[in-house]
């Protein structure tokens, strides 16, 4: 699997980023007998302190790519405060895991992020067989 992500700042550039972004955190891996995917998110917030602050981190960059998109303040206030809940129980430990490998706020954020995107830039939807 060999993916070349586009460095321009273009909404389609943009666009093939934060999906490939979404596909590592949040659907990367099958876990064995339960047949649900997860990824680097739920695996790296394991790690205590560390791994919350990793994985904030990281879905702060997809809201960072959205501001850059020019979304509205509310849009990217949804989006913050997706990945501030996610980060604040993700924060407990054991329970936190668990919420983890249900809340998909990169998910979320992806979906807000898509939405604009069709709106405000259709020519960037790729249709997929």
């Amino acid at each position: 699997m060999d993916i070349e992500l586009p460095l321009g700042s273009d909404p389609a550039s943009v666009r093939r980023r934060v999906e490939a972004l979404e596909q590592v955190l949040e659907r990367a891996l099958t876990v064995p007998g339960l047949n649900r995917k997860v990824g680097l998110d739920a695996i790296v917030g394991l790690v205590p302190v560390a791994g919350d602050v990793v994985s904030a981190a990281m879905g702060l960059y997809l809201v960072w790519e959205a501001r850059n998109l020019g979304m509205s303040k509310w849009q990217l206030a949804r989006m913050t405060a997706n990945v501030g809940f996610d980060t604040m129980v993700g924060a407990i430990p054991l329970a936190g895991d668990l919420f983890d490998f249900v809340f998909r706020s990169n998910s979320r954020n992806l979906r807000i992020i898509r939405k604009h995107l069709d709106k405000h830039h259709p020519q960037t939807r790729v249709i997929e067989a």
